[in-house]
């Protein structure tokens, strides 16, 4: 049950900091909403403030947290309704949700959670501030990313929300870019292109990145920083660079392919592209395994050895198991670089190797066709895909080398 002193102290943090701080936030809210509108700065200024004091008043003196959430939602989600339609029922009830929350996590004092009780002030109010810019830079991150997506199902031929998207309407959106995407032979054949490209692009990559890994990470090898620093310049010199030495090195070592070994005009520019992206796809696998290899026992392989095995079987056997989430994750990246990659290909590759990137890059240049945001939105999941696949792979080893619960 709570004192006099108890009502006193929620009373004051109150009416002196939870009320005032939510109707900044408000404000901030209302001026952008304000601004979408098309109501102006002041409108949307006073009225997000005024809106923010009231909610945070009346939420922390008289609704439990939960009603209190949902009904700031609600409320103010039927209050756009009336305003803007559905787009305004949705952004109404975010605005809510948001507001709502800010109010409850300034009352309740959730804002020290994390921080320890004997914290100063500066403390407390440092931890916040960098969860907030976090929050900022991930939201500045992955905001273009995003509004690529609904972009992609415009039923125009446009690069902007119609004011039939910005309304909800059913009759706005389309999947043809899809569509035309999946049919449409400028497409087909770039993509082709890139998924024989880029798995044997990564198949070289995992294969000669983790041997030079597992053979940087001997003591006894010498001038190991200075080799590894060149294996892995690929990441640090710019990439028109590298572009411009490929195109010079491959190009002869296409001619002399097709003069001396028979091989077609064609076949030599899908090896000569696949070894190109090889070589930028390398310094992902060697860093990941190098990685790996730190908690390595080598003790293992010792006792391996003791054992009668030979080098061959030990690889296989005994550390290929352990660093395995290593050489994949590598595998991933390589393959992702090779996927994504343009400025070399256009440099090494000629029509008959065009790319899924490649061709990106001239329809954006060339014809503005809006199947680009189909595509980009299906690499994006299936970078996303990838991702995970990634981050699953480092638990597990985590979890091989005692470093996390399993």
């Amino acid at each position: 049950m709570m004192t006099a002193a108890d009502k006193a102290a929620a009373k004051d943090n109150l009416f002196n900091l939870a009320i005032p701080l939510t109707a900044a936030f408000g404000s901030v809210i209302g001026l952008l909403g304000g601004q979408a509108a098309g109501l102006g700065p002041w409108v949307g200024l006073i009225g997000g403030a005024v809106l923010g004091a009231v909610m945070c008043f009346v939420l922390a003196r008289y609704v439990p947290k939960r009603a209190g959430r949902w009904g700031s939602a609600g409320l103010i989600g039927v209050i756009g309704l009336l305003m803007g339609g559905i787009s305004g029922l949705i952004a109404g009830a975010i605005c809510g949700a948001l507001l709502s929350w800010f109010a409850y996590w300034i009352h309740h004092d959730t804002y020290r959670k994390g921080v320890p009780a004997y914290a100063t002030s500066g403390q407390v109010l440092w931890h916040n501030a960098f969860l907030f810019i976090c929050g900022f830079i991930f939201f500045f991150l992955i905001a273009p990313i995003v509004t690529i997506i609904p972009l992609s199902f415009n039923a125009e031929n446009f690069f902007t929300f119609t004011p039939g998207m910005l309304a909800l309407e059913a009759d706005a959106f389309s999947l043809k870019h899809y569509r035309d995407f999946f049919t449409n032979e400028a497409w087909i054949r770039p993509l082709k292109n890139s998924l024989i490209i880029a798995p044997f692009a990564t198949i070289i990559s995992v294969s000669l990145g983790t041997l030079a890994a597992i053979g940087l990470s001997q003591s006894h090898v010498p001038f190991r920083r200075g080799i590894m620093a060149i294996l892995i310049s690929p990441m640090i010199v710019p990439l028109i660079i590298s572009a411009t030495g490929m195109f010079f090195f491959y190009s002869q070592l296409g001619l002399w392919m097709e003069a001396n070994l028979g091989i077609s005009r064609s076949i030599a520019g899908y090896i000569k592209v696949i070894l190109a992206h090889a070589a930028l796809g390398i310094p992902f696998v060697i860093i990941t395994v190098t990685a790996t290899l730190v908690g390595f026992d080598q003790s293992l392989t010792r006792a391996a050895a003791n054992m009668g095995a030979n080098p061959t079987t030990t690889f296989f056997r005994v550390q290929m198991p352990l660093i395995l989430p290593g050489v994949i994750s590598g595998g991933l990246f390589a393959f992702i670089t090779s996927f994504d990659e343009v400025v070399v290909v256009l440099f090494v590759g000629a029509a008959a190797q065009k790319t899924l990137p490649w061709q990106m890059f001239t329809g954006l240049r060339e014809q503005i066709s809006p199947t680009i945001l189909a595509v980009a939105t299906v690499l994006v999941g299936v970078s996303i895909i990838l991702l995970t696949v990634v981050e699953l792979l480092r638990r597990r080893s985590e979890r091989l080398r005692g470093m996390s619960p399993g």
